[in-house]
């Protein structure tokens, strides 16, 4: 039998309401008070720093990004400075890595699975490149992950793009590389895709990957409605 969870389609959500959101997650999965949840989401306009973060990979200065309606956010997951916007689906694994091998590095690398099995079922034949995490397409980054995990239980994750526009990566140094650029599937294939049909198809490779059998909570979290 597969181990159980709740995927959860939160919609377009500020940064900082997600990241409460994850933190009260965090807390009820370390007591045992839910199972493992992938949140699915979107975000306004969003650069996030990571712990990684170094100063001139942000191009211009906060009130740069601010005029133009872009949230700058100082964050704990790991990595470097990235960005987030409508059109890009976001995922949160909020898991029990007890469950998964006590890994980080498989747990990272399943994350790129998922997110390259997505790919393929779009016919876009999607990769890793060493020495860096995320997903790849040739020479561009489509997929970018940056997690946290404290006493074994996630948080972030990772942000595919879809449809989203490219432009907002042009205001940073992605990930910190300079010699790569990034691109989308609705780029890729010329046209744009659902973003209904991109969330159901990562539940069902994430579930693969994992070994797990995710659906919608039976009754409302109050959690989620606390942050959201």
């Amino acid at each position: 039998m597969p181990l159980q969870g709740w995927a959860l389609d939160l919609g377009l959500v500020g940064y900082r309401q997600a990241y409460a959101l994850q933190c009260r997650l965090h807390e009820a999965r370390l007591r045992g008070e839910i199972p493992d949840v992938l949140l699915l989401l979107e975000h306004p306009p969003v650069i996030t720093l990571g712990k990684g973060f170094q100063a001139e990979h942000l191009l211009f200065a906060p009130e740069f990004y601010a005029a133009r309606g872009i949230e700058v956010c100082p964050t704990d997951r790991g990595g470097d400075v990235t960005c987030h916007m409508p059109g890009q689906l976001v995922g949160y694994p909020i898991l029990d890595l007890r469950a998964y091998g006590r890994d980080l590095h498989q747990f990272l690398r399943q994350l790129e699975e998922v997110l390259i099995r997505t790919l393929a079922e779009y016919g876009i034949e999607a990769g890793r490149v060493s020495g860096y995490t995320g997903v790849w397409v040739g020479n561009e980054k489509i997929a970018a992950i940056g997690i946290k995990v404290a006493r074994w239980v996630s948080m972030h994750g990772f942000a595919l793009n879809v449809n989203n526009d490219l432009s907002l990566f042009g205001l940073i140094v992605p990930c910190g590389i300079t010699d790569r650029g990034v691109t989308s599937i609705s780029r890729l294939l010329g046209m744009p895709v659902s973003m209904a049909e991109v969330k159901a198809r990562v539940i069902r490779q994430f579930e693969a990957v994992f070994g797990l059998s995710l659906h919608a909570p039976e009754t409302p979290l109050e959690l989620v409605s606390a942050a959201v």
